[in-house]
């Protein structure tokens, strides 16, 4: 069920601002229409025809977890909504107001507070992006390895509340075991800091309930982070970043597999390219050198440590790829590919219509933790629902599939379909089939005992409606804590389907 956004009027958000100016500057609060539409928008296709349904009535620029904490203690007794924004890159709406009210944007809390050479660790504002962060810690031989695709733009903050997923996390873990401890806005406005024990930079604890990972990937409905200790590693002194082609997915398939479980230290991850992705790339990604008609699929791996360990790890995937009939593309298109593997991400894109037609598209993905027998199936299952999509609409072209290996196991990888999507012609009616596919394309992945999403949450239209049947009991403990620690459903309402927590019988509210 849809609610329509109970806006604010006129005399409320003059309210609402009078109040704000007794604890924030007044280059603190934004009411301007650039200002809120701006923060309206995010990477994800969007219903561009509903756009005003979704933009907050007022914005504010915090600089401290003091500034925060006041911001959203008024909100609570002014029951007015309150939307956390850090990078805005997130693909599933988490920080995009549903309801209106004020949107948090934490960008000007991006100081480094204390850089621990001994212990290897940075405490840092969750306004900071990755990039800025690494500038700084280069200049020590340090950096921090969290490697989404949105490296250059998102932030500390937003990686807590997505609980992200890092492109080399087979070396160096993702956003849940790199943030060692962060400051933590619940949404009555207490001040909390969470970790591991009462330390910041402690690992592990068993003094009470683990903590950390109940507020991160919550999506920004449990509470805003401000101030987060990270866990730093050495400047890798070298990195090899190779990329293989395959006459067939089979192979390729296999290939990934293989070097996942070749047990070498410095690996950081591998990728599968499937034959749409590389059918997509060569037609339409001009950043990308086209590849022979024959090439059906490939492989990326990456190793990051000491020189004298990643040249023999690298002769041993070189082996193991070539067992597996892989074919070295050379060091122009590995090492440039790789490097330029954050580009792409949030980037104007093309597209082709079925008539052939060159149109604007934008892209999203879809993603899942499937195990690594079952890619082979779930990825033909994705690829006919994006097909049906095609056949009743030109809204939608089908982009290709990335598999990501995250450790040395086949436990999970993260599987991502990408989809173009043709937004100036989305209406009501292709907006429609667009939820019915994410949602058919989530029942997949539950029916291959995978998660809905790996890294990106599953709060947007179609895949949540299924969150409740993935998670079973543990649904009602969400709408538990939700209804205890934000008893008047200020913090993101209209999310991850938390309504219910308020609603008589179990209806939405």
């Amino acid at each position: 069920m849809t609610i329509a956004p109970e806006r604010l009027s006129v005399q409320r958000v003059a309210d609402v601002v009078s109040a704000l100016r007794s604890v924030l500057r007044d280059d603190q609060i934004l009411t301007s229409k650039p200002d809120r539409y701006n923060r309206a928008r995010v990477p994800a296709p969007f219903p561009v025809h509903r756009w005003a349904e979704r933009v907050p009535d007022l914005a504010v620029l915090p600089e401290s977890t003091e500034d925060v904490a006041a911001v959203v203690r008024l909100a609570n007794d002014l029951r007015v909504p309150v939307v956390p924004r850090d990078g805005g890159t997130g693909l599933t709406d988490g920080a995009v107001p549903l309801r209106g009210g004020i949107v948090v944007d934490v960008k000007r809390m991006n100081k480094i507070h204390e850089l621990d050479l001994d212990n290897r660790t940075v405490t840092v504002g969750t306004g900071i992006s990755m990039l800025k962060l690494n500038e700084q810690l280069a200049r020590h031989g340090l950096f921090y390895p969290d490697d989404p695709a949105s490296y250059p733009c998102s932030l500390v903050g937003g990686r807590i509340g997505t609980s992200g997923w890092s492109l080399i996390g087979s070396r160096y873990g993702h956003t849940r075991d790199l943030v060692l401890s962060f400051d933590h806005v619940l949404p009555t406005g207490e001040i909390m800091h969470v970790g591991d024990g009462i330390g910041r930079k402690i690992t592990k604890s068993s003094s009470g309930y683990q903590l950390k990972h109940l507020f991160m990937g919550h999506q920004g409905t449990l509470g805003i982070a401000t101030r987060a200790t990270l866990k730093l590693f050495p400047k890798p002194e070298a990195e090899l970043s190779p990329f293989w082609a395959f006459d067939n997915y089979d192979d390729a398939y296999a290939c990934v597999g293989a070097l996942a479980r070749a047990g070498v230290a410095t690996f950081a991850g591998a990728v599968l390219f499937d034959e749409y992705k590389v059918a997509y790339l060569r037609r339409d990604d001009e950043a990308y050198i086209p590849q022979p008609g024959d090439v059906r699929a490939l492989v990326c791996a990456a190793m990051y440590g000491y020189e004298d360990e990643v040249r023999p790890a690298g002769k041993r995937l070189f082996r193991i790829a070539k067992e597996h009939r892989a074919r070295y593309l050379g060091d122009e298109i590995s090492e440039g590919d790789w490097a330029a593997r954050h580009d792409r991400y949030a980037t104007p894109l093309h597209g082709r219509t079925k008539a052939g037609q060159v149109v604007p598209m934008s892209w999203h993905c879809e993603d899942a933790a499937i195990n690594y027998t079952n890619l082979p199936a779930v990825t033909r299952e994705w690829h006919a629902i994006v097909a049906d999509l095609r056949r009743k609409t030109d809204v939608f072209d089908d982009w290709g599939m990335f598999a990501y290996t995250n450790s040395v196991t086949g436990a999970d990888y993260l599987t991502e379909i990408d989809v173009g999507i043709w937004e100036q012609h989305l209406d009501d009616a292709a907006w429609e089939l667009w939820v019915k596919a994410k949602r058919d394309l989530a029942a997949v992945s539950l029916r291959y005992d995978g998660s809905i999403s790996a890294c990106h949450g599953s709060c947007r239209e179609g895949e949540v409606d299924l969150v409740p049947e993935e998670l079973g009991r543990g649904f009602q403990v969400m709408l538990d804590l939700k209804r205890t620690l934000d008893p008047n459903n200020i913090m993101n309402p209209g999310k991850y389907l938390l309504d219910r927590a308020y609603a008589e019988n179990g209806g939405d509210r």
